[in-house]
C-alpha cells in the first residue's frame, strides 16, 4: 500500500492530527484529512476524512461527507457515508441519504432521505485523482532553500547619461 516507510510514517502521524473549523468561519471548497475534524462553522463543499468527523450544533454543511466515524449535531445537506458508526445527536438535521455500518439516532434528531445500514461504504481515499486512483502523500525531502539570484543592474541608455540634472531651488 505504501511505497516506503516514510510515507507510512506520514500517514500514521497525520491520523493523530485534529482539525477545527470554528464558529463564524465559512469555508468554500472540499476538505480532505487523515486526522479528526471538528466543524462549528459553515462548509460549502465535500468532506473526506480517514478518521472521525464531528459536526457541531452551530455547523452547516452543504456537501457530501465520507468518513470512518461521525457525530452530527448540526445541519447537513448532502449524502453522508460513514464506514463504521454514525451518531445523530438530538439537534442533528440531515437533508440527504445516509449510508453507514451502524447508526445511532438520539431522540430529537431529524433526517429526510434514505438510510441504508450494513452495506459496505466505498473506500475512503485522500488525494484521489479524477480516475479514482489514490495519489500517495507527497513527501518533500529537506532541501536547502534556494538563494535568490542577485539582481543585475540594468545598463543605462546613452541618452540617459547625458541628461542634465535638475536642481530645485
Amino acid at each position: 500500500m505504501f511505497n516506503n516507510k516514510q510515507e507510512e510514517k506520514f500517514v500514521q502521524e497525520a491520523s493523530n492530527v485534529s482539525n477545527t473549523i470554528g464558529k463564524g468561519t465559512t469555508l468554500n471548497g472540499s476538505i480532505e484529512t487523515y486526522g479528526n475534524l471538528r466543524i462549528e462553522g459553515k462548509v460549502y463543499g465535500d468532506i473526506t476524512a480517514k478518521s472521525k468527523v464531528v459536526i457541531g450544533k452551530s455547523a452547516c454543511i452543504e456537501g457530501n461527507i465520507l468518513a470512518q466515524n461521525a457525530d452530527i449535531e448540526g445541519e447537513v445537506r448532502g449524502k453522508v457515508e460513514i464506514s463504521d458508526i454514525l451518531i445523530l445527536k438530538p439537534t442533528a438535521k440531515i437533508h440527504g441519504d445516509m449510508l453507514t455500518n451502524k447508526l445511532i439516532v438520539e431522540s430529537g434528531a431529524q433526517f429526510n432521505g434514505q438510510s441504508k445500514m450494513g452495506q459496505k461504504v466505498r473506500e475512503i481515499r485522500i488525494g484521489a485523482s479524477e480516475n479514482g486512483a489514490a495519489a500517495p502523500p507527497k513527501i518533500d525531502k529537506k532541501e536547502e532553500p534556494k538563494k535568490p539570484e542577485p539582481q543585475k543592474e540594468q545598463p543605462k541608455m546613452a541618452k540617459d547619461l547625458h541628461k542634465p540634472s535638475v536642481a530645485s531651488n
